[in-house]
């Protein structure tokens, strides 16, 4: 039985972004717990599904705006909050050194095994949504590009895409166990993963034939981040797109 979508009472104007709106849903965690996620569905309703990865900033407005993205493309869209664990609702902008320095100590309390179960136990939980389909993917960004990674390896995700995730050198061990189709999306300016792990990542998975990567010359990280220091609108476009025929092909 497909579950219904509850409002929380909230319409997805944390920020001010009162363009986008959305809810907040209860989402089961797998020791019992329950944290929320920020879920926006198509004007009918219904759709794959897509979970998306957050970065280290918490549900902030990117991450809705992404999810907003998807559901115009028909995509039932839910991003969890795994930094509930840590504290609940956390929301930060790269805009102030007071922000990075909340968003890097968050990052680094982060129990990653854990973060990938919850993000496992909201992708199940969006799959059981009333009007999704039953496929469901994953998209993430930075901490959650790694993420994304990572629920390919462990999790039923039908197909997941990576931007510039970060640590994925550290875990090529997992790659056997990828299920489903992964896309990475590498930015080769990204200080956050020089040279030489892009290149041990790329060696690495060159046999898979589960992963496909690619890689952005003049792109640093988070050029995906709209209105971030590192913005590259050419490089956005062209891995955006990718992502939505990727998804058109695995999701349908």
């Amino acid at each position: 039985m497909k579950r219904r979508i509850e409002d929380q009472g909230f319409d997805g104007n944390q920020g001010g972004d009162k363009t986008m709106p959305g809810k907040m849903i209860d989402i089961e965690a797998p020791d019992g717990a329950t944290f929320q996620g920020f879920l926006a569905v198509p004007d009918n309703g219904s759709g794959a599904g897509v979970i998306v990865l957050q970065e280290i900033f918490g549900i902030n407005y990117f991450m809705r705006e992404t999810c907003h993205r998807l559901a115009a493309k028909g995509y039932m869209a839910l991003c969890p909050d795994l930094f509930w664990r840590q504290q609940p609702g956390i929301e930060l902008s790269d805009m102030t050194e007071a922000e990075w320095g909340r968003a890097f100590a968050l990052y680094q309390g982060f129990d990653m095994d854990q973060g990938v179960a919850d993000a496992g136990a909201a992708l199940e939980q969006l799959r059981s949504l009333e009007g999704c389909s039953g496929k469901v993917g994953a998209v993430g960004y930075c901490l959650g590009g790694m993420l994304a990674y990572l629920v390919a390896a462990r999790t039923k995700a039908d197909a997941s895409v990576g931007y510039y995730g970060v640590g994925i050198q550290d875990a090529l061990g997992e790659a056997s166990n990828i299920s489903g189709p992964h896309m990475m999306h590498i930015a080769e300016l990204d200080q956050f993963v020089p040279p030489e792990a892009q290149s041990a990542i790329k060696d690495g998975l060159a046999g898979n034939a589960k992963v496909t990567i690619h890689s952005y010359a003049d792109a640093d990280h988070a050029f995906a981040r709209t209105g971030g220091e590192h913005f590259n609108t050419a490089c956005t476009e062209q891995a955006n797109s990718r992502t939505a025929e990727f998804f058109a092909q695995n999701l349908a």
